[in-house]
């Protein structure tokens, strides 16, 4: 019981992919590692972006309020104040006055009548009572333009909707779109790149793990002949140098069965930091799925498979960009036409005098701006040089797509010359298996010596390696033409 259940905690233990992991497991594990939160929210953004770019062509609408408190008082009219005939003075208790000049009308008739008994006492008392309703008058009119602003409350509710800026609209709506597919083409070549990383770590670990087999073999071959050799110098058929030189042979191979079994460990790691899995796991690969590549005899679909290419299409989306920028400075130097519309309410009113009563009506308000740009010389400067940068950018999209038609011509080329490889290191694999064999049947014949022998082990392995070389380089030039046709 005790052992059985150590058994199923050790499997239980045992990592997912105990079996040996696919071209697409790997590849799969390694996209799904690439998605990053990062991506996601860039793509969110450039989303975002051109939804604001649409929202800017509606109108507006904004409010806004302020409140005030401050000590000071606001009098619109002097304390004393000439009114031709005479002076009116507001005292600082609330009391008003009205002194009559000498050479008025008025001060001129009690002068002229003083002293004259009762003729000059009633003059004075008229001019005092006739100053004194002018006093009380501009009291009046003082004390509804002394404004109290202790508390001063303004809000403001508008709407704002452009009619013509000159197209500078339009052109960020462009721009924010180009934006978004900028960012989704990126996302695209990141997946090739991914694919091609994944393959390129993959088909490493193949190539190391076959290049492990056959150094065993190879090690498993010398170890039989070293054991044979020393039989041989026992009865005295063979001497001790031909036994030294087949053990140094077979040390060599030692150490390079050592060599590819750390490189094995050094390629899976850097296939599971690939997959984005721990550096510590075990990672185990189907060294049986290498095929022949599928070639492509002619370069007549190639144009079109540029045109598609990610990279093609980010240089002709900031090429667009560049021009987008051009029109958009070109749209600063043209009218521009606002609307606008709002509701003002204010404590301090003017629809029925000044007054700071808190049950005032507010008023609305509406109107079009017209901005002409006369002279604006920079801008027109920086219009020429926009205008520079877009041909730049146009000049150097006929470059890139020469060079992507010319690196995916090469590639098939390349794939074509790896087919060929495969095919002479096939025969040369097959000749160096039939010579090895015959080389081992006249050895135990007694017809050759170990060290010829040793050649056609040594001639076995060179050409077994080469065929996974040519095999692994196939591939890996296989998934590259993939990714310039744009099938991955």
């Amino acid at each position: 019981m005790r052992n059985n259940l150590f058994l199923i905690i050790v499997l239980l233990s045992a990592p997912v992919w105990s079996r040996p992991l696919t071209l697409e497991q790997c590849r799969e594990m390694a996209l799904s590692a690439s998605q990053t939160q990062s991506a996601q929210e860039l793509k969110a953004a450039a989303a975002d972006n051109r939804r604001a770019s649409v929202a800017a062509m509606f109108p507006r609408v904004t409010a806004n309020s302020a409140y005030s408190w401050t000590t000071a008082k606001m009098t619109l009219l002097p304390s004393e104040m000439d009114l031709g005939a005479g002076t009116a003075i507001i005292s600082q208790d609330g009391s008003s006055h009205f002194f009559w000049d000498e050479g008025s009308a008025m001060g001129q008739l009690v002068q002229s009548t003083k002293g004259t008994g009762l003729v000059g006492d009633q003059m004075q008392q008229l001019a005092a009572a006739s100053g004194q309703m002018i006093a009380d008058g501009y009291k009046q009119i003082y004390d509804q333009l002394n404004l109290d602003p202790t508390h001063v409350f303004v809000a403001q509710v508008g709407v704002t909707q452009p009619i013509y800026v000159g197209g500078r609209l339009i052109q960020l709506n462009h721009m924010a779109q180009i934006a978004e597919q900028t960012v989704a083409l990126e996302a695209d070549k990141k997946h090739d790149d991914v694919i091609v990383a994944v393959d390129e770590a993959y088909w490493r670990v193949v190539a190391v793990a076959k290049k492990k087999e056959l150094a065993e073999q190879y090690y498993a071959l010398l170890c039989q002949l070293e054991r044979d050799v020393q039989e041989a110098v026992n009865e005295g058929v063979a001497t001790q140098a031909d036994l030294l030189h087949v053990a140094t042979k077979r040390g060599d191979a030692e150490v390079k069965k050592l060599q590819a079994e750390n490189g094995l460990i050094l390629s899976q790691m850097a296939l599971a930091q690939v997959c984005g899995l721990p550096l510590d796991e075990p990672i185990e690969v189907d060294i049986t799925e290498l095929t022949e590549p599928v070639l492509r005899d002619t370069v007549t679909d190639f144009n079109q498979s540029v045109d598609n290419r990610a990279e093609l299409q980010m240089v002709q989306n900031a090429a667009e960009m560049a021009r987008a920028n051009a029109k958009l400075i070109a749209a600063g130097l043209q009218p521009n036409i606002v609307a606008s519309a709002n509701y003002i309410y204010s404590n301090i009113s003017a629809n029925n005098g000044l007054s700071n009563d808190w049950k005032n009506t507010g008023f609305f308000t509406a109107g079009v701006v017209v901005n002409i740009p006369i002279v604006h010389a920079d801008d027109i400067y920086r219009l020429k040089a926009a205008q520079h940068t877009a041909r730049a950018a146009e000049l150097q999209e006929e470059e890139v797509r020469e060079l992507l038609l010319l690196q995916t011509t090469q590639a098939n080329q390349k794939l074509m010359e790896a087919q060929q490889k495969i095919v002479l290191a096939q025969l040369t694999q097959r000749n160096a298996q039939e010579v090895l064999r015959m080389a081992q049947e006249s050895y135990d014949a007694g017809m050759i010596t170990a060290s010829e022998l040793m050649q056609a082990q040594t001639l076995w392995l060179s050409a077994a390696t080469d065929l996974v070389d040519a095999e692994v380089e196939a591939k890996n030039t296989e998934t590259l033409l993939r990714k310039y046709l744009g099938e991955l």
